[in-house]
């Protein structure tokens, strides 16, 4: 593979500030199967990790991903606790019945006779005092004896043995045993919950969570209200981090004093959590009133993340060479995944092909040449299936089985086959990225070559043959794939479809004169360019782009909406074609300023490709944004419903043009899944899981990242 000097030199400037790839902290879901009917009481966790759950069916143990009635023990397998702990220190577990508290550690010596059905609570302490509560009875248990205890005056909610001390919480107070009675250390007003975090004893409430000392019951961490949900249920300290269970999710506090919020069925079942347990690991397990859920923290790298991706793809998303989203019935169930058309089957793909060819660029393996060509399979077959010269059908599908749009499917020549039109702008940046990419890092040969360039001089002769417009079988422009000037320039400079149509037919233009030499298009390119001011309009500055209401394109205002982030991903796609197959140098420097102009607008989004791209052509570049990006993509990439509108720990903005809700944007594994046609800021969206997208949006930016040598 040729590189010029030029490119030699820029990637070894990207080289110098390269981030190794080591392995970071992902945090993953992990949903296991209970058996229907059970009505689950409470999780714990034992000093062998092993994960157990009362319910008031009878006591159950994790076996693999399966929740199994525990009948290891035969003596106890018929039998129902009402209550279970672990040690303070060991870690054995206790099981506390109506007549008997006993454990199968020590070799089962521990063990006490209760009165029947007086007990309802056990918590035990390093020495092997068990603690025991119920209506109106309060009683330590020690070496098979029984000694009564002074009542408190409210109802126990609960008990900790910590430090070889018990401390009960009520819903006025924090007691403490001293001198075999229980003495208040600390007055509250509706505590729910209680945990304990070295010397201090954390307490949930309905508007957060606070800190008292343990011993003097003094205030030693102030009320936390800024926290994702204040309304706490559970409470919970492993490796040094709090965890709050709350009617809607759990929450973690990161080492930074942010917060890690998991909520929605990408984290958990459902959101009220009934009681939560730490393993050795630092692995949370979840209970909800219908599921266990664990959240784990892998350790992974980013090739790593990328070879889950790449296998993913392969085994469920691909379509005729096309990149395919699922749909899923019934949903989050991807054994039902089908694959189905969207209405941008070429523009989704592009980012997929993309991906493997910078793959094949940096490694040379030709299973990724291999996937580039299979996925520019289906782009030369939008122009064979159907009966116009030159014309991109959006899609393609088996007769009867079209599923988007179907008033814009036609019938094929040929008979078993169905195309689908109204063919836009967006697919045609698809049909000019992948042309750029293919041409510079996959087509070797000289057929190879011909056939990419074969490709692009069928579209874009179209486009010119029509007055730079794509015309469909109905002999009329398509709604949005218009470039001419009468069109462009009808637009206001604060309107961004000017600057953006400018920018992609000139990209088109000067592609199509690289690959063919032909100068009909490089003609045509410096026509529109200079006199028609497409030049300038692709200068136009995007600070300035606003609402601009009273345009109106077939009955759209053009200028009454938001900012528009579709047009941001075409934008970044051209700019790689438009940069690299500039003219001239003088050109190139415009371009650049042009492109810089857009990145700094879009920044507080930190997205990796836009990031990468940017690097690729001005050279500025955000390199922890775009580690951060790779690293908190979502795993999961089913469309659960994610709602964040509701948190209490963000810095919501006044209403903006650009919809920047937040002022710090969240982890993407928090946001609703979408691609990079999307609102990063969105705090709400989603469904019920009836669809999955692939994971090419993430596949680009690594291996981008990795072709720009900064990710080693």
């Amino acid at each position: 593979m040729k590189i010029t000097y030029l490119a030699a030199a820029l990637l070894l400037s990207y080289s110098a500030r390269a981030t190794s790839d080591l392995p970071f902290t992902q945090a993953v879901s992990v949903k296991y199967n209970v058996p229907q009917g059970l009505e689950l009481i409470k999780v714990i966790t034992d000093y062998n990790d092993n994960v157990q759950v009362l319910t008031k069916q009878g006591f159950y143990r994790l076996s693999g991903n399966d929740l199994v009635r525990d009948l290891r023990f035969r003596p106890l397998a018929q039998k129902i606790p009402v209550d279970v702990t672990t040690q303070e220190g060991s870690g054995h577990l206790y099981y506390l019945y109506a007549d008997k508290c006993l454990t199968n550690g020590y070799a089962g010596i521990p063990y006490i006779n209760l009165p029947q059905g007086k007990f309802s609570r056990v918590a035990v302490d390093a020495a092997g005092r068990m603690l025991l509560s119920g209506s109106n009875a309060l009683a330590i248990g020690n070496n098979g004896k029984l000694e009564e205890l002074p009542l408190i005056p409210e109802d126990v909610q609960r008990m900790e043995a910590n430090g070889g001390t018990f401390f009960i919480l009520t819903n006025k107070a924090v007691y403490v045993l001293k001198d075999h009675r229980f003495v208040p250390v600390h007055k509250v007003k509706d505590a729910t919950a209680m945990a304990f975090k070295g010397n201090d004893i954390l307490l949930g409430t309905a508007n957060g969570y606070y800190g008292i000392n343990r011993n003097s019951g003094d205030t030693s961490m102030s009320l936390q209200t800024r926290v994702p949900v204040p309304v706490i249920s559970e409470l919970l300290v492993t490796n040094g981090h709090i965890w709050a269970g709350t009617g809607a999710g759990a929450f973690m506090r990161t080492d930074s004093g942010t917060y890690r919020y998991f909520a929605s069925k990408r984290w958990l079942d459902q959101d009220v959590v009934k009681s939560m347990a730490a393993d050795s690991h630092g692995d949370v397990y979840v209970l909800t009133g219908t599921g266990l859920n664990k959240i784990t923290f892998i350790q992974q790298t980013l090739a790593q993340k990328t070879a889950f991706f790449e296998r993913k793809i392969r085994e469920r998303h691909i379509r005729y060479g096309f990149i395919a989203n699922l749909l899923l019935n019934p949903p989050g169930d991807v054994g039902s995944a089908e694959m189905a058309d969207t209405d941008n089957d070429g523009l989704w793909s592009s980012f997929y092909l993309g991906s493997q060819a910078f793959r094949y660029a940096v490694t040379h393996d030709p299973t990724a040449k291999r996937y580039a060509w299979e996925a520019f399979e289906a782009f030369e077959r939008i122009l064979s299936i159907n009966q116009l010269t030159g014309f991109p059908s959006r899609t393609f599908e088996r007769k009867g089985y079209k599923n988007s749009d179907p008033e814009r499917w036609r019938d094929s020549p040929d008979p078993e086959w169905e195309w689908k039109g109204h063919t836009s702008s967006d697919e045609y940046v698809a049909y000019i990225w992948i042309t750029a990419v293919l041409n510079e890092m996959v087509a070797e040969t000289p057929e190879e070559k011909k056939r990419v360039t074969a490709f692009i001089d069928k579209i874009m002769t179209h486009i010119v043959d029509h007055k730079y417009t794509m015309v469909d079988i109905d002999n009329k422009p398509t709604l949005w794939a218009r470039w001419n000037p009468e069109y462009i320039n009808w637009y206001p400079t604060t309107i961004g479809d000017r600057r953006l149509g400018s920018t992609t037919i000139i990209a088109g233009l000067q592609l199509a004169y690289k690959l063919t030499g032909k100068e009909k298009y490089k003609t045509e390119a410096y026509k529109l360019l200079n006199k028609y001011g497409y030049l300038k309009n692709i200068q136009i500055d995007y600070r300035t782009i606003k609402p601009t209401p009273g345009y109106l394109h077939q009955g759209i205002d053009m200028g009454m909406g938001d900012w528009n982030h579709s047009d941001d991903e075409m934008a970044f796609l051209t700019y790689w074609v438009l940069y690299k197959y500039a003219f001239t140098d003088e050109l190139k420097a415009q371009y650049k300023g042009a492109i810089r102009n857009h990145w700094e607008v879009e920044q507080p989004e930190k997205n990796a490709v836009w990031n990468l791209i940017t690097l690729a052509t001005t050279g500025d570049f955000d390199a922890s944004a775009t580690t951060w990006w790779l690293q908190t993509f979502p795993m999961d990439l089913i469309s659960w419903k994610i709602t964040n509108s509701n948190r209490k720990d963000i810095t919501l903005l006044p209403p903006n043009f650009r919809h920047q809700y937040t002022e710090v944007l969240l982890p993407l594994d928090e946001q609703p899944v979408h691609r990079h046609n999307a609102n990063a800021f969105t705090l709400d969206g989603g469904s019920n899981g009836e669809s999955e997208l692939a994971g090419d949006e993430f596949l680009l930016p690594y291996w981008m990242a990795r072709y720009l040598k900064v990710l080693e």
